[in-house]
């Protein structure tokens, strides 16, 4: 199925306090590290609803080039730095650690696609991977295709997007970003001489289509302001890209939109995506028009996704079906409903997540009491059978596979003692191939460690579960730190799997848990709608109950409980901050998304169009004062916090740098305590923190050794 989404000395502007005209001693500057205060400057935000004043709006510079701005930024950085210094061992030795695990020259397992088979490898002590393939069998010469090494030499960031082959294998297209802000630029080499040609185009998505003649690439070209994905063009090797001819033009700035190719071959996709709304339009590959009709016209609260198979759309669809079912339809008369034929019908019990088509088999990803699950069958419904595995907590993740006519189908099996295990499944035989299970260096035994699956009574008397991990022998009931983790929004469902990185908690006594709280999806679409919108407080007042379960349970000591989210999860452990302050030692926020009216009412924002129907629209009454309630920013309150650590990316395109930025500031205004307020803010990168393999476990030792911190752990 095609699904492509996508959802901060003494200064001018600031004043360390203690900065004076006889400057402290150097033992007592270094001893006690003063933070930075942010000028408080006047700024109305207007609305429909009224006024309200933000005396740290003017830390939002769109062009990232205020002095100011960044001197502000710079002194919290060196402020945090400071601040953890005297565990600077401590972080080290935990970076060490979760480097140590990663087996150096790793390798993904090879996919076979058009002939050949493709692979990813590290080479030891690189941060990124080499692309590669060999033609018809493993034992084949190598050949590389791209260096990610190479082509992030001179940026302090990179990141693959996708690279795409050309249907006659002889050329690649790619789509790279060396900025972080998701802005990705399209490149393409010659495979056969190795050279990379002239072509280039820039400021568009992730996701590129090769056309069957080999000789253009479809690509979605983004808006420079909101970001959003707008129009759908066609580049033509060799010509300038001013030049590129429009496919498609999307009107409406609620929506996302994604391009991919059937499985089959045998039609190309443009998706177009809102929260509660999709709408995919298909061409045939081999037409030189290009002309994308509708699969079906959008209409409200219908989402549905489509492949095709045996001439026929296969579309999962929530057309009453709360938890979607699958159902086909013919090509020429897809636009009528009342030719679709039923395949797998809906459940109140299953939510079904995805679909998979092979030329005589399906399967499909769905999940059960929160579990994900796989089913496979034949295409007429018969000798149904279903992979999971006998584990508290796991998910059984379908891998797309290129290949139609193909008897393997292969997926992930993740939990939170084991490392993900990659496995084929052949669909005529039901014969299992481990491939690859991921290595873990070192002394890790995954016996040493246990899970569970339990649940916790939310206030409103519904059953909220938990996934948890812990070391078996470090566990004393009631004494233990216990780090709750959520999200919790957009429907995203979050499945265990085993982090490389938490093994350093796990190992010095923490219980881990996942608060599968309204907002996600684990226990059906429900789940979803109950988390969102006028319901979202729910969201957080699981998180809290969940919490509290937990200590009663003597899952964790009451005194040495952390929260942790990022992005919207940032909100979530942002508006318990406000909430609930006393229930926790230290809060970790990534990211955050928590300036929420503010933002929402700021349509030249990336994302806010497009979530509307997530959070609300705030020019609407009811809605705004939904948000106004929760918002983090909007409810800092002259009381004692936790600890905190806050993280942001100075070229986020999902959540602007000033959000955290800004959070910090009004924390430190307001707030009536002397615990730790850090911020750390990533000078050159965006959402997903640095980029690279090693690079990226430097935030989370950071992380890791501001909560052990909070302990007195060294």
């Amino acid at each position: 199925m095609l699904r492509v989404i996508a959802l901060r000395a003494c200064l001018p502007v600031f004043l360390l306090a203690g900065c004076a005209s006889t400057p402290p001693s150097q033992t007592e500057a270094a001893s006690e590290p003063m933070p930075p205060i942010a000028e408080r400057r006047k700024h109305i935000v207007r609305s429909p609803q009224g006024d309200r004043v933000d005396p740290y709006y003017w830390l939002r510079d769109d062009e990232r080039e205020d002095p100011d701005v960044l001197a502000y930024l710079e002194a919290e950085n060196a402020y945090t730095e400071a601040q953890l210094a005297p565990y600077a061992e401590l972080r080290e030795t935990i970076y060490n650690e979760i480097v140590a695990r990663l087996k150096s020259d790793d390798a993904s397992p090879p996919t076979f696609e058009n002939g050949y088979w493709y692979y990813s490898r590290f080479e030891t002590g690189r941060d990124y991977p080499i692309i590669a393939r060999r033609k018809g069998s493993m034992d084949a010469p190598e050949e590389v295709l791209i260096d990610q090494n190479a082509r992030a030499e001179g940026h302090e960031f990179y990141r693959l997007g996708d690279y795409e082959i050309s249907p006659d294998n002889r050329l690649m297209a790619i789509a790279e970003d060396t900025v972080g802000r998701r802005q990705y630029s399209l490149r393409i080499k010659n495979l056969e001489t190795g050279q990379w040609l002239d072509d280039q185009v820039e400021n568009l998505n992730a996701n590129l289509v090769w056309t069957n003649d080999n000789r253009s690439v479809l690509y979605v070209e983004k808006d420079p302001t909101t970001l959003l994905g707008k129009r759908v063009r066609q580049h033509r090797l060799g010509t300038p890209a001013d030049g590129d001819r429009l496919i498609y033009e999307e009107p409406d700035d609620a929506f996302y939109m994604g391009i991919g190719r059937g499985k089959s071959g045998d039609f190309l996709y443009i998706g177009l995506y809102s929260t509660e709304q999709t709408e995919y339009r298909y061409a045939h590959a081999g037409d030189d028009a290009l002309d994308f009709q509708p699969v079906l016209p959008r209409e409200d609260g219908h989402e549905y996704e489509v492949t095709d198979h045996n001439g026929r759309f296969v579309i999962l669809t929530n057309w009453q079906a709360k938890n979607f079912r699958v159902m086909t339809a013919p090509v020429a008369t897809s636009a009528d409903k009342s030719t679709w034929a039923p395949l797998i019908a809906a459940s109140d019990d299953v939510l079904i997540e995805s679909v998979e088509v092979f030329k005589h088999h399906l399967a499909v990803n769905e999940r059960r009491d929160g579990l994900r699950k796989i089913r496979v069958m034949d295409w007429t419904g018969d000798n149904s059978r279903t992979i999971d595995a006998d584990e508290p907590t796991y998910a059984a993740s379908l891998i797309g596979s290129a290949e139609y006519d193909w008897p393997w189908m292969r997926y992930d099996l993740d939990t939170l003692t084991n490392p993900t295990t990659t496995i084929d499944y052949n669909l005529v035989t039901g014969e299992k191939r481990v491939l690859k299970v991921q290595p873990v260096e070192g002394d890790f035994d995954p016996d040493a460690y246990t899970s569970e699956y339990i649940r916790a009574t939310a206030r409103d008397g519904t059953q909220v579960p938990i996934s948890i991990v812990y070391r078996k022998d470090l566990r004393e009931p009631g004494k233990n730190p216990l780090l709750v983790y959520g999200y919790g929004s957009y429907g995203y469902s979050m499945d265990p799997y085993l982090s490389v990185s938490r093994l350093s908690l796990l190992d010095r006594g923490f219980v881990f848990a996942i608060a599968h709280i309204r907002g996600g999806q684990e226990m059906g679409r429900h789940w979803y709608d109950h988390g969102k919108l006028q319901h979202k407080i729910n969201t957080f007042n699981d998180f809290i109950d969940v919490t509290e379960h937990l200590v009663a349970e003597g899952y964790g000591a009451p005194d040495k409980v952390f929260a942790a989210g990022g992005s919207a999860g940032g909100l979530l452990v942002g508006a318990v901050a406000n909430m609930r302050p006393e229930l926790y030692r230290g809060i970790v926020a990534d990211v955050p998304f928590v300036d929420v009216v503010t933002t929402m009412l700021d349509e030249s924002i990336p994302l806010t169009t497009n979530e509307f129907d997530e959070w609300g629209n705030p020019k609407e009454p009811e809605a705004y004062k939904t948000m106004l309630a929760y918002s983090p920013y909007d409810n800092v309150a002259e009381q004692d916090y936790p600890a905190m650590l806050i993280t942001g990316g100075l070229w986020d395109s999902q959540v602007q740098y000033f959000e955290p930025a800004k959070w910090v500031a009004r924390l430190r205004h307001r707030k009536t305590d002397n615990n730790t307020l850090l911020l750390h803010m990533n000078m050159d990168a965006g959402h997903g923190g640095k980029s690279g393999r090693y690079r990226r476990y430097e935030e989370v030792a950071l992380e890791y050794s501001f909560m052990l911190a909070q302990l007195d752990e060294r």
